[in-house]
């Protein structure tokens, strides 16, 4: 049996529960500038100022939606820089997701921030709410692509926070972007090397949407700024993903979750403008690693192989067709391979099993 290559894959189940988010977004509060790819307004669909009964009202609706299992319930604050929010805010905020907390009704919490908005002060208010995971807004380590996009930090501010927030025992996130103005592939290695060095438990990638209304927007329109491909930005998360998997820390997202207003371009209610957007990017990914795995064990064979069995766990099924039978559709194109996919639940979540069928020499002799 083999393992798809030596990481664990996202939406795989090799956790023992399922996690469910409650996402609570609190838009452009707490940030100091405008950074040019950045419309928090467009990007978390919210407009208004969010009150202590919305946090209520967002976390009981999605009570009600959950199934009563085992499973493990967040309540995340995204958007903003959520400790750059006025103290009294912060703490409306948290008050109420911490009695769901106390109540046992969810397990945890989680906020999204900047590391220039990280001191000990801060800290302390976070954990007497109970919050668990903090997550960081890095999106490069090079002070040139940081300074480029108006992000109003240094590479050094993103070290000290990172230390501290690990010091006082939460759980570290680092977010990263793929394809900023002037960054290249090897910009984004050496970013995710060094926010490895920080041990971060977990870790998100964007790859940049041309959003309206930003700077970015206007860098485009002037050919000034050239967006990566849906194939290039996958390629280069893929690159990362097998990095992070490798030093132990989980990529919990890759491209950013559609909605009404982040959708396809084409959409005439869209926001974005261009850029690599896909409403399954991150299965893209997902699936080219499966692709990659897949194919790394049929030339172990050593054979020309014409004709092969797959043995999956209904569970990654998709995984090994592909977005629209993508992968299907290469390992015929491209190796004239014949594949057929049997499902298996007695092969664990993750794993597959390879039979070949018929080789090239069995072909001709026919």
């Amino acid at each position: 049996m083999s393992k798809v290559c030596p990481y664990t894959l996202i939406g795989g189940n090799m956790k023992e529960k399922q996690q469910y988010i409650i996402p609570i977004f609190v838009p452009h509060l707490g940030c100091p500038n405008d950074c040019t790819f950045c419309n928090q307004k467009s990007i978390s669909g919210q407009t208004k100022k969010v009150t202590k009964k919305d946090v209520s009202k967002t976390i009981d609706e999605y009570l009600k939606s959950f199934k009563k299992d085992n499973s493990y319930r967040e309540v995340a604050f995204f958007g903003g820089s959520f400790t750059g929010i006025e103290k009294e805010k912060q703490e409306e905020l948290l008050k109420v997701a911490y009695e769901y907390v106390k109540a046992k009704k969810i397990d945890s919490i989680r906020v999204s921030t900047r590391p220039d908005y990280i001191d000990k002060d801060r800290l302390n208010l976070l954990k007497k709410y109970g919050v668990k995971t903090i997550e960081l807004g890095v999106q490069s380590t090079n002070d040139y692509i940081l300074k480029k996009c108006r992000r109003g930090h240094t590479y050094e501010d993103v070290k000290k926070a990172s230390k501290l927030i690990r010091r006082y025992g939460f759980e570290l996130g680092h977010q990263m972007m793929i394809g900023l103005p002037e960054s290249t592939k090897l910009d984004e290695l050496q970013t995710a090397r060094n926010l490895a060095k920080l041990k971060p438990k977990i870790v998100r990638l964007y790859p940049v949407l041309v959003i309206k209304n930003t700077q970015l927007e206007r860098e485009y329109q002037a050919g000034e700024y050239e967006p990566l491909t849906v194939v290039q930005a996958v390629e280069r998360c893929k690159e990362l993903y097998y990095f992070f998997n490798r030093k132990h820390i989980t990529v919990i997202r890759m491209g950013l979750q559609s909605t009404d207003l982040i959708c396809n371009p084409k959409n005439e209610n869209s926001e974005v403008v261009a850029g690599p957007y896909h409403e399954a990017f991150g299965q893209l990914v997902e699936d080219g690693i499966w692709y990659d795995s897949i194919l790394e064990k049929i030339k172990k064979f050593n054979v020309k192989v014409k004709e092969i069995e797959i043995k999956v766990n209904s569970e990654n099924i998709n995984n090994v067709v592909g977005h629209k039978k993508e992968n299907i559709k290469k390992l015929k194109e491209i190796y004239d391979l014949d594949t057929k996919i049997k499902q298996y639940n007695s092969i664990k979540p993750g794993k597959f099993e390879i039979k070949i069928l018929k080789t090239y020499k069995d072909f001709l002799d026919e």
